[in-house]
Order: C-alpha cells, then structure tokens, then sequence
C-alpha cells in the first residue's frame, strides 16, 4: 500500500525536477524519465512504481509550463515551444516579457483544466475517432501547407523553398543521422540562434521589462486559444509523429488571427494539453505517444482506473503549483535581463546552445545547428514567415502518414 506521504514527496520531487528541466534548453523530459527507468532496479527497492510513475507525471507536466522561459526570454526552444520564439521575442523587446509568459501560463492552466472537464469523452471517443483521423492526417497537413504557402502573395516560392529546404533538413537530422539530441540543434538553429543573430546585426537593446502593464488578451481570444489548443492537443495525443508544433500550425489555420498573446497561450496550452491527454491515450488504448508515458508504462505494466484517477489529481496539484512557480521565475527573469547588457547576454546564450550542441552531439551536430542558422537567417532576409521552418517537423509528419 502507497503512503500518502510517499505520493506527496514524489509530486514535489518531480515538480522542482520539472522547473530545472524546463529552465534549461537540451534537456528534455524523455531524458530524466529515461534515466529513472534505467535506475528503477535500484529506486524499486525502496519505493514502489506508483511513486515513480507519480514523479515523472508531475515532472512532465511541470516542465510544460517552465519551457517557456528559456524560449520567450533566452531564444532557445524545444520542439513544443519552437512557434512561440518570435512573438516571444517581439514582446520582449516592447518591454512585456512577462506578459509573454503569463500569456503561456493563462494557455496552459486553461487547456489543463479544459482537458480535465473533457478528460470521459476523450476516453470514450478515441477508439472511434483514432482510426478516421489517422486516415486524413497527412492530407489534412498537406493542405494546410499548401494554403500557407498560397496565401503569402509575392513570397509564394521563396515560402515553399524554405518549406521544402527545412523540411529536407529535418528529414536527414530525424531518420538518416544517428543523434543524441537531435531537435536540439536543428531547432536551436532555425528559430533560435538565427533570431538571436538578426537582433545582433539590428543592435538591438532590450528595454526594461514592466512587470504591471495590462494584459491585452481578449476574453474571446482566450477561449478560442485554449479550447483549440485542447483539441488539437487531443489530436496530437494519441497520432504517432504528430507534434506540438504540427498541432500549433493546425490550430492557427482553425482560429485564425488571434494575435501574438492569443498565440503563446495557443502554444503553451496544445504542450500541457498533449501531455495530459496522453494518461488518457495509454489508459484507453493503451498506447504511449511520448517518452514520460512510455516509462509510466513499463513500470506499472497497465494503467487502471485507479492509476488514471490519481495521475489526473497529481497533473492537476502540479499544473496549479507549476503556474505559480514560472510567474515567479518569470518575474526573476525580466529584472535580471536587463542588468546585463543584451549583446553579451546574446553571446553568452549562443556560447552556451553551442556548448550543449557539442556536448550532445559533437562536430556533426555543430553543422546541423549552423546549417539550420543558414535557413533560419536566409528566412529572415527574404521575408518569409518562420513558421514555414516547420517543414523540419511537418514534411517527415506528412511523409509519415501518407507513406
């Protein structure tokens, strides 16, 4: 019998897990749920799989909530928040960096209590809906990259260049190269470092941050970005290959203009939500569709009523204790940027990507994260939206299905 105590001691442990994990850029939580898995032998012998399979929920669904900082404040993104770098940047820089992370924080906590509402329909539809969905996937993304592309009259090659090029890229990095880390450098690169590099050559400067200035996101736009970023994030739950960022092209071709807040909460609810209802994928199908699950699945073999229940409350206890700790974080963030001057603050975030990239991947992963510069720079100067970039993730997604 599990104590309360040992459940509670599990939650904390994985929430503060999940802070360090989602403030530092490379270091996924596939990687920390992997390293518990590969230690279990050891950790069993003083506690019980329920306990772990409770440390790794909170833990992953902490870590939505905190990768937004890196991303808004520093440019450095995982795959879940790699959209969310240019608004946050532009936010940034008009003083409201932490209205950027307070944008994601509404997003999250919305989707997370939404997807908990919804959580008996997504149980009882998804054997019914997997298989129609699994069908149109491809096409449906094939579509909208078509009407994107289209609809940037007077860029419509150069926007299918970059879709193709990056998409190429993400092909090689993804199935044809052996890595450790490899997200890291190809999206470090096209959104990242290339965004850092373009505030460098304009001398940019970051102005002080204001703490109390007036959130701008409409009630309505709140309500579009969540309720999208949860049904897209159901989508993504339980569709192998379909990620965050394909769920976050999906959902704005669906919502339409919400502007740069509605789309950081849009982004930071499909990364809480897909992890969410994930618990939901691998108790009705059980499948796993993401790296926590799949070691929450090979310790308690088979997730049961009973398991579900208490993962939804720790999910919950952890979201709400998460939202808290990245507005305080934030906070942190936005008076210590500014001590600092922005160009050595720059210089000293790509040193650091390019430390990691090194240190995952080594010399082949120095290339992959230049090349991905290259794309990322060569974007900025013909004009093109950077979410075209995506083809790094969307064209092997789109190969995936239709193949």
């Amino acid at each position: 019998m599990v104590g309360i105590l040992e459940i509670l001691m599990a939650l904390m442990l994985g929430v503060l897990t999940g802070v360090l994990t989602g403030l530092t850029p490379g270091i996924h939580i596939n990687l920390v749920s992997v390293l518990v898995l590969s230690f279990s032998p050891a950790l069993l012998l003083i506690t019980s799989p329920i306990v772990l399979a409770v440390y790794i929920i909170s833990l992953a669904i902490t870590h939505t909530f905190l990768d937004a900082l890196p991303s808004i404040y520093l440019g450095a993104p995982d795959e879940a928040q790699a959209l969310n770098v240019l608004p946050g940047h532009r936010l940034l820089k008009k003083g409201e960096g932490h209205n950027a992370i307070v944008y994601t924080v509404i997003g999250s906590l919305g989707s997370l209590l939404l997807g908990m509402i919804l959580f008996p329909f997504f149980i009882t539809s998804m054997d019914f809906i997997f298989p129609y969905v699994k069908k149109v996937m491809g096409y449906l993304l094939l579509l909208i990259m078509v009407y994107m592309i289209l609809r940037c009259t007077g860029k419509r090659l150069e926007s299918l260049v970059i879709f193709l090029i990056s998409g190429v890229l993400g092909l090689l990095v993804l199935t044809g190269l052996s890595l450790h880390q490899p997200l890291f450098p190809l999206l470090s690169g096209l959104f990242g470092i290339s965004t850092l590099v373009s505030s460098l050559l304009q001398k940019s400067v970051i102005p002080k941050q204001d703490l109390h200035k007036p959130l701008t996101l409409s009630r309505k736009n709140t309500v579009k970005s969540v309720s999208a970023a949860t049904g897209v994030g159901f989508i993504a739950a339980f569709l192998p290959g379909f990620g965050s960022s394909q769920a976050a092209i999906l959902a704005t071709n669906v919502v339409g203009d919400i502007g740069d807040e509605g789309f950081l909460s849009l982004v930071g609810g499909i990364n809480t939500a897909n992890m969410l209802i994930s618990i939901a994928t691998a108790y009705a199908l059980d499948k796993a569709r993401n790296g926590a699950i799949v070691v929450v699945k090979d310790l308690i073999d088979a997730i049961g009523f009973q398991e579900m229940m208490l993962f939804l409350g720790i999910a919950l206890v952890a979201g709400g204790l998460a939202s808290i700790l990245t507005l305080l974080l934030s906070k942190t963030f936005a008076t210590f940027i500014v001590k600092v001057p922005y160009e050595k603050i720059t210089w000293g975030i790509i040193s650091f990507i390019l430390l990691l990239t090194f240190f995952f991947d080594g010399f082949l992963g120095f290339i992959i994260l230049l090349t991905a510069t290259a794309m990322g720079l060569v974007c900025s100067f013909w004009g093109v939206a950077k979410n075209h970039l995506m083809g790094c993730l969307i064209l092997p997604v789109i190969l995936f299905f239709l193949l």
